[in-house]
């Protein structure tokens, strides 16, 4: 039975499944965003404003220094090949220590505390860990580019400095 906007009785999918209709969509937006990035990719300038800018939306977040990189710190073994990059991070009371591995990341808050604590790579959702009892948190993720941390403790945010992996 014809129906007067024209859907026949489908609910406006043509007697398609939305699904198809949605997975066909994103099919072609993966592929334009590929044409878009070969053709006329983003400047690597405006792509570090647009990271820089991200980390304003938590304005009422401490900043973490960091205190100690041992890409830069550390006296260099020889012969090493996979070596872990460690990071302590430092704002008021909170300290937060990270080991980067090939592995994933491992890392401690602290004093330790109850935390959630949110991988940041960019816009998109972050890889979500929660603190042990000692504070500590582990990741299957090895961050790849930029990164940062982010720690929701019961009194505050914390945001540790971006840093490239």
């Amino acid at each position: 039975m014809n129906d007067m906007d024209g859907t026949n009785g489908t609910n406006g999918t043509n007697g398609m499944n939305g699904t198809d209709d949605e997975f066909a969509a994103d099919l072609l937006e993966e592929e334009l965003r590929r044409a878009a990035g070969i053709l006329d990719p983003v400047p690597p300038a405006l792509r570090q404003l647009a990271v820089e800018a991200y980390t304003l939306h938590d304005l009422d977040a401490r900043l973490a220094e960091l205190t100690f990189d041992s890409l830069v710190d550390a006296i260099p073994v020889r012969g090493a090949t996979d070596v872990s990059r460690m990071l302590t991070f430092h704002t008021g009371d909170v300290t937060v220590d990270v080991e980067v591995t090939s592995q994933g990341l491992i890392g401690q808050v602290l004093p330790p505390q109850p935390a959630g604590i949110e991988m940041l790579g960019g816009p998109q959702p972050g890889t979500t860990l929660v603190t042990d009892a000692m504070g500590r948190f582990t990741s299957d993720v090895t961050p790849a580019g930029p990164f940062a941390l982010r720690l929701r403790t019961g009194q505050e945010v914390v945001v540790t400095e971006w840093l490239r992996a």
